[in-house]
């Protein structure tokens, strides 16, 4: 059991507070003592107590019942569940505004460490932010439930062929290597977002109004500020990170485009121009791990088969789920409760549209924890489940602070905390688990590296581009008349990569991302694919381990369990510094841990760069 501190007690410094001799001496016998401050609290400090408790009793309530709805909603698609969810939806967003502005009458009050915390996040804890005027809510909330709906019962219907979901496209953009027919998905999922763009610019004058009663200048602004970080102090993060990492990321994309051209010719792939998204593995281009064979070096040694080794061995989805839980017990945390494998969705079902976007649900902030996604034995599926296991642990993890508390720090550590579990689904805790028979020989290090890069690096500028576009919105500094112009030339500066086929504002490309018609902040993936090589790092470190560290797991090692839990049981009740601290002994973020991740990589991509015309 977590040890709970009491909730209003105040460590007090030594100095001007002395109220002990272990503290200061006493004062002069000849002086009169200082008046000393009443320690009991204030009538103030008493009504912000019992207003934070009462407003967290009545948010569990409600997000306990909007969750439920949105469970549904998402796992038995129809016009009757989206309008529970809808209401559901609407209640929730309406008692999170109403709460956060009553909380607006204790901002300035000197309150005790706890109450003033929960009271802050009370502020920054929604992601729509619902006006005022109920009847603006409902439509804030009918919109968002719809635009998810939508997207998630989205299909492509080719003429004359059979109707496509994003699950069928999806395995063309990973499996073809006929420009044409990748052309054709890429386009064809688009005309599902398309019909997106008038209730998308809608839901973005709603939540404007909402956020601006709250007192922040924009939705974007309200996003920014679950950071914790001065005004304007977060983009110019996200600058110096990219900094960092933009020479790898160039380095890969050089490389890449060179053995797109090999395969594709210089018409379709020409030198020193951006590249075109549909050849790059993925719907979005984010992830371009599903085009490796077109990427591996030239007689590099072979690595392993995951995939392969999953269908050899038989794993079902629900073994491929007990092997991630698994994971967590090796490092110390308990099995997870018998309602998660009870209620989560871990197959497609056969008679009916769900959103397979995997996910991790907290339904109750208690115990009913669950995973949704629709598992193929593949080896990135595998991947896909000790992340989101990864965000079930952190749920259980915190699941006994108070209700403002039962979260990370700040959004990227979720996110990081799975994706720094999956740093250490290495070839030696494959072999450990048998599923590896041998480990592969150090020659093979570059195929290893690069697999990951092709995932990793080459995520990293479109996790920006996705908020950096939204901020825009939000501000209002690009126009829903040039929502998506704006949308490619920012996937061009950050990416290098253009659409296929022309595009125009009759389309809504930026819709054709399941986070943006969701309204999913994104901006904390990329933080969390800095984080992660950071706290893979220092875990490693705790468990005594030597070597590289893109061979290292943590697999088994009970120590860097523990100190990975004690950050995950803080949940947010301290700010994220202090959370990052705990684990990695500093308190900024920094991707030096990436780049030595990657350097034997980085030298192997210069050398097969040389001569080339490199950038677009």
């Amino acid at each position: 059991m977590m040890r709970m501190v009491p909730m209003f007690a105040v460590a007090l410094p030594c100095g001007a507070l002395a109220l002990s001799a272990a503290c200061s001496d006493p004062a002069p016998p000849s002086q009169p003592a200082a008046p000393q401050p009443d320690p009991r609290p204030t009538p103030a400090a008493e009504e912000a107590a019992r207003f934070i408790e009462q407003a967290e009793s009545e948010l569990h309530q409600l997000s306990t019942q909007n969750n439920r709805a949105a469970w549904v909603a998402s796992t038995y698609i129809t016009e009757d569940t989206q309008i529970l969810a809808a209401a559901a939806s609407a209640k929730l967003l309406s008692a999170q505004a109403d709460l956060a502005k009553r909380a607006d009458r204790f901002r300035g009050l000197d309150l005790p460490h706890d109450v003033r915390r929960r009271i802050d996040l009370l502020r920054t804890s929604l992601t729509l932010y619902a006006p005022a005027d109920p009847a603006r809510t409902q439509e804030l909330a009918t919109i968002a439930s719809r635009l998810e709906a939508v997207y998630g019962a989205g299909k492509y219907c080719p003429e004359g062929g059979r109707c496509l979901d994003l699950e069928d496209l999806g395995k063309i953009m990973a499996e073809s290597r006929d420009p044409e027919e990748l052309k054709r998905a890429w386009v064809g999922w688009r005309a599902v977002s398309a019909p997106m763009r008038g209730e998308f610019t809608r839901l973005v004058e709603l939540a404007n109004e909402g956020a601006r009663e709250l007192g922040f200048k924009d939705t974007g602004d309200a996003w920014r500020a679950k950071y914790e970080l001065p005004p304007g102090v977060l983009p110019r993060e996200v600058d110096r990170l990219w900094a960092q990492v933009k020479p790898l990321y160039d380095a890969l994309h050089c490389y890449v485009r060179g053995r797109l051209a090999a395969t594709y010719g210089a018409e379709v792939v020409p030198d020193a121009r951006p590249i075109r998204a549909d050849l790059l593995g993925d719907m979005w281009a984010q992830d371009w791990s599903n085009i490796e064979d077109l990427a591996a070096p030239e007689g590099a040694a072979p690595i392993y088969d995951l995939g392969a080794a999953l269908r050899e061995k038989g794993f079902t989805p629900i073994q491929m789920v007990k092997t991630g839980e698994r994971f967590f017990t090796s490092l110390g945390f308990d099995p997870l409760p018998a309602t998660f494998w009870q209620r989560s969705l871990f197959v497609k079902p056969a008679d009916r549209d769900v959103v397979c976007h995997a996910s991790a649900w907290n339904i109750d902030d208690e115990e009913d924890v669950r995973i949704k996604m629709c598992i193929d034995i593949t080896a990135d599926d595998f991947h896909t489940i000790h992340h989101e296991l990864g965000h079930t642990f952190y749920q259980l993890a915190y699941n006994e602070l108070p209700l403002l508390y039962r979260d990370s720090p700040n959004p990227a550590f979720h996110e990081a905390l799975g994706d720094t579990i999956g740093l250490s689904v290495t070839s030696e805790y494959l072999q450990r688990i048998g599923l590896v028979s041998a480990l592969p020989p150090a020659s093979s290090d570059v195929s290893l590296l690069l697999r990951d890069a092709l995932a990793k690096v080459a995520f990293l500028p479109f996790a920006v581009v996705v908020d950096r576009w939204r901020w825009g919105v939000f501000s209002g500094d690009i126009r829903p008349a040039e929502y998506n112009s704006a949308w490619w030339a920012l996937r061009t500066r950050y990416q290098g990569v253009t659409p296929p086929v022309s595009r125009s504002e009759a389309d809504f490309d930026p819709g054709a991302k399941y986070h943006v018609a969701a309204s999913v902040p994104y901006i904390r993936y990329f933080f969390a694919h800095i984080l992660q090589f950071q706290l893979h790092r220092a875990l490693c470190e705790e468990a005594g381990y030597k070597g590289p560290l893109h061979r290292c797991t943590i697999y088994a090692s009970e120590k860097a369990g523990a100190r990975l839990r004690r950050m995950m049981e803080m949940g947010r009740s301290r700010p994220w510094p202090e959370a990052l601290e705990a684990v990695t002994g500093t308190r900024q973020m920094d991707a030096a841990a990436m780049l030595d991740y990657f350097a034997p990589l980085r030298g192997w991509l210069d050398q097969q760069n040389r001569g080339k015309a490199c950038g677009w």
